[in-house]
């Protein structure tokens, strides 16, 4: 367990990076703290970002039947801005923890407590993310604009979640999925009901992979009295909590996809059904693979929802092309 004034690495690499991740052997050194604070040496927070997206694209795809030139700008968009809004967000969440993470383990080593950028460095960097983030959603329909702008409030929110409430995961869970409303919408020009099942199925998988995430730190947090779900339920009561957030994400998410299912296209549905059916049995062997106590398992279960995530994507993609 580290403690304030632990040594960081010297290299500047992050405890949990990737190894042999192309920030820390690639990218020119001036560069490296500002892609650190943006985790582009971690990058399953961008596919957990970015996945939502692509199942409500999809998804609004198929109950319109409609396809064109602008949704495929609207799925590299989503992909552009996922990079830009989660390196965002991660910035603005190291600057409002940077006291709290010098006292954690795994996060000791991060670029504002490891002395790498200064707070205001860091906080320049967040808004140059946002600007060009906010570039790119101007290019989609009103609605859709709208609704980028309104996610900045749970962005703003969630850092500081975890000093009030036990349940740090469900703000989180609101940011990190309303991509599946915004790329909906960006499609359709409107909101619809199968786009808000997605939502709160993301919701559940969130609550989901990012309970996993906070057992890794847990005592650290009991210490430093950061509250998380890890802590509430426990070792004990998790693996009973995780199997309710199983079922509720794959139950929401095969909602959505009869809500959005063409009318009489048997077929269609059936390929439909099959994302969230393979989703759910992913997080199945997840479950079977858990050891709270075990932080390498821990990471690798957390990383692994990113296959998870593509499972939908890969069905909702060939039901389109049916």
């Amino acid at each position: 367990m580290t403690h304030p004034g632990a040594a960081p690495d010297p290299s500047g690499q992050v405890s949990d990076a990737v190894r042999g991740n192309w920030v820390d052997h690639r990218a020119p050194a001036w560069t490296r703290p500002y892609l650190r604070l943006s985790r582009a040496d971690r990058p399953i927070g961008t596919w957990l970002l970015l996945l939502p997206c692509w199942w409500g694209l999809l998804l609004s795809m198929v109950a319109d039947g409609n396809a064109s030139w602008f949704d495929l700008w609207i799925f590299a968009g989503c992909g552009i801005g996922a990079v830009l809004m989660r390196g965002a967000g991660c910035t603005w969440n190291d600057i409002t923890d940077r006291h709290i993470d010098g006292s954690v383990a795994r996060t000791a080593s991060r670029p504002i407590p490891s002395g790498q950028v200064t707070a205001k460095q860091a906080l320049a960097w967040a808004v140059i993310q946002c600007l060009i983030s906010f570039a790119i959603l101007l290019t989609f329909p009103p609605m859709a604009i709208l609704l980028g702008v309104l996610s900045l409030g749970p962005v703003a929110i969630y850092p500081f979640a975890k000093r009030f409430t036990w349940w740090p995961q469900v703000f989180l869970g609101i940011a990190f999925n309303w991509g599946a409303l915004l790329a909906w919408t960006a499609h359709s020009g409107s909101l619809g009901w199968p786009a808000v099942a997605l939502y709160f199925a993301g919701m559940a998988w969130t609550l989901f992979y990012d309970t996993i995430y906070a057992h890794q730190d847990k005592e650290d947090d009991a210490l430093i009295g950061v509250k998380s779900t890890a802590r509430l339920f426990g070792d004990e009561r998790t693996p009973k909590m995780l199997a309710w957030f199983m079922v509720i994400s794959v139950a929401l998410m095969g909602v959505a996809v009869v809500l959005a299912a063409p009318h009489g296209e048997i077929g269609q549905l059936v390929l439909l059904i099959a994302g969230p059916w393979t989703f759910g049995w992913h997080m199945l062997w997840q479950m079977r693979k858990l050891d709270v106590n075990d932080n390498d398992v821990l990471l690798r279960l957390f990383r692994a929802n990113r296959d998870a995530g593509l499972l939908p994507v890969l069905f909702f993609a060939v039901a389109l092309l049916a």
